[in-house]
């Protein structure tokens, strides 16, 4: 395991100096879902819920989040996105919805932290519109599926732990 990079010798938060870093394509891929009731499902698929399009707005509202991510989370850097891509999927399986989040940068950082924060704000906006009518609704298994460029090159992530 790698030294934490937020922090300098005394232990003290800081933002990593990245000047140094060469500006490379960058790439994360990030899931999460929201499980609920089969009838939840169904509101939604129907286009039934009263605060209007869940998915068109979730999907929205995960765009805008990764775009502001620096502003949510500690020593982020402020970054001039490329690409942001945001699906939220019906998913009878779960049952729930299904999303995730693809962000793409030329730059001197990664993106893992716009991705994730992506996904996550398009899951709470999912449990917002629907939480009149399932309060139960759980957001579950966000995490990084994968991320490319910059100095540590490929990651991606085993299988789905069940």
């Amino acid at each position: 395991m790698s030294a934490l990079t937020h922090l300098d010798p005394s232990g003290a938060a800081n933002m990593v100096d990245v000047s140094d870093k060469e500006a490379t394509t960058r790439t994360a891929i990030a899931e999460g879902f929201v499980a609920m009731r089969p009838e939840t499902v169904d509101l939604i698929r129907q286009g039934d819920a009263k605060k209007g399009d869940v998915l068109g707005t979730a999907r929205l509202a995960g765009i805008m989040a990764s775009k502001r991510t620096h502003e949510l989370i500690p020593l982020c850097h402020p970054l001039l996105i490329s690409k942001v891509k945001v699906d939220c999927t019906l998913d009878e399986s779960l049952p729930g919805i299904r999303v995730t989040a693809e962000v793409k940068i030329t730059g001197q950082t990664g993106v893992e932290m716009e991705a994730l924060t992506a996904v996550s704000v398009a899951c709470l906006t999912v449990y917002d519109m629907v939480k009149a009518a399932d309060r139960d609704m759980r957001i579950e298994g966000v995490r990084l599926l994968r991320k490319s460029g910059g100095r540590s090159g490929l990651y991606e992530a085993p299988e789905a732990r069940a």
